[in-house]
Formats: C-alpha cells, structure tokens, sequence
C-alpha cells in the first residue's frame, strides 16, 4: 500500500481509511467521488440521541474524514458521535508542491526536518475551535476525546497538549509529535498534564517509521503523567490500519467516555 520512498507523493497514505473500515468489517464479523470538501465541512456519524459524546478525529495527508468516519461507524458505542473533519486543501512541499487535503505543510519527514510552524499553530486553533463548538452544544470539554491518524494524529497531539481545554483523552495512530522542541524537558503545567493517551504504530510503516512513534511516546512521558500514556505496536502492519489497532481504540473510547444517565 506504501512505497518504500518517502519522498514519493503521499496520496498513499489515503487508503489507510479503507484499510479501517475492511478491519471493521471483520471485527464486526467476530463480534457477531467529488473532490474534498472545505475545511470547514464534517463527516459525523449519527447516534440515535441528541447530546451524544465526542469523538473527533483527524485523518491523514491526501485523504478526506470520509472513509474513518464509515470505519468509526461500525464500531462506535450508541452513546458515541464520531466528528471527522475534511483538511483544507493547500499544496504541500513534500509532493512537489501537489495540491491536496493537508491540515498543514509538510517540508520533510526525517526527525531533522524543517517544520510549519505557523501552519501547524493554525491548524490546532482550527480544531480548538470544533472543541468549542460542542462545549457550545453542551458537552464538557472533559468528555471529549481528540484523536487522529498519521498528519491528523500528529495535529491531535499538538492541539491537546496546548489547548486550555481539558480533554478526555487522544487516540494517535501513525503519527509523531510536531513543532516538540517548543515542549518543555519537564512535564507541562497545561489542564491536560494527566491526559489518557493511546498512541499506536505499525512496527512495519515505511512514511512514518516506528522509530518515531518510539520516541514521540518517550517524549509523551515525560511531558503529562506517564502512566497514563500507552503505547501499542502491531505486528506486520504498514501506514495504515488493522482489526486489532480499531478494536483497542474502541476499548479506550469505551472506557474514558461511559455512558452518562
């Protein structure tokens, strides 16, 4: 699914979606177009009550919130909505300056890399602002979940270690952490210093190697409490997604965000 050239042109990244919703399909199975749109535009799922619980996530480079929203439809509890947001489209320095859905620029993917940072700071007040918006509808900031994959789960960790709204918890799949020389060496002093965090990776993946998901959960630890930082590897799987990777997360979704009467 992913080329081994990391300077190829990222739309590679889309079919992690896909991968999602087949491994839903299966869980499920265990267990019993147009181009894209603005940024401003979601793809929810529908739970069948009004003032059901958030989940927003972030999907990756080149991709839409289309394909995680069908594949977080067939596992979400009925007291879950799954809010998954379109990327505006910007072209993007790694691919040649190729037009696509990007929440930010992204120069390089080596540890090294130039980073953009007011793209990124951007970026995070974009999806501050979809946390406003259902603290606006009547949802504690606390029972909301930030979460995202790849590009996205890169833009959930950032958002959530700056914001000044207390979050739940953040689902961080493929991914590593932006812009980190800005963060302390020390834990930091924001609401979310006890945030639950489940970051998982691909022991296989060619764009964004394990080695950064090994260092971003080293980081992560040092910055909130580290017990409640879990870090999850999968055997085999590439930049993408699997069975068991959606099914933990279900698991951790289910867990900080229970039903309320």
């Amino acid at each position: 699914m992913c080329g081994n050239n990391m300077s190829a042109p990222l739309p590679a990244v889309v079919p992690a979606a896909r991968k999602a919703t087949a491994a839903v399909s299966g869980a499920r199975a265990a267990e019993g177009s147009p181009g894209p749109p603005p940024a401003t535009a979601c793809h929810a799922t529908s739970p069948s009550q009004a003032g059901a619980t958030p989940v927003i996530f972030l999907h990756g480079l080149g991709d839409t919130g289309h394909g995680w929203a069908e594949a977080f439809a067939g596992i979400r509890s009925s007291h879950i909505k799954y809010i998954c947001p379109h990327a505006p489209v910007m072209p993007v320095t790694l691919n040649m300056n190729m037009a696509m859905p990007s929440w930010f620029d992204i120069i390089g993917l080596s540890p090294d890399s130039q980073e953009d940072e007011p793209g990124i700071k951007q970026a995070a007040e974009n999806v501050k602002a979809l946390i406003d918006q259902e603290v606006k509808n009547g949802i504690p900031s606390n029972r909301i979940i930030l979460g995202g994959f790849s590009q996205g789960g890169a833009l959930s960790l950032y958002t959530a270690l700056t914001t000044q709204q207390k979050l739940a918890g953040v689902t961080a799949l493929s991914c590593w952490l932006p812009l980190r020389a800005s963060f302390p060496q020390g834990p930091i002093s924001s609401v979310n210093k006890d945030i639950s965090i489940l970051q998982c990776h691909g022991d296989c993946d060619p764009l964004v190697p394990l080695m950064f998901g090994s260092l971003t959960a080293e980081k992560l630890k040092s910055l909130v409490n580290p017990a409640n930082v879990t870090f999850k590897t999968y055997e085999g799987m590439m930049h993408s997604s699997c069975q068991q990777e959606m099914m933990d997360v279900k698991q951790f979704i289910d867990k900080l965000l229970p039903p309320v009467d």
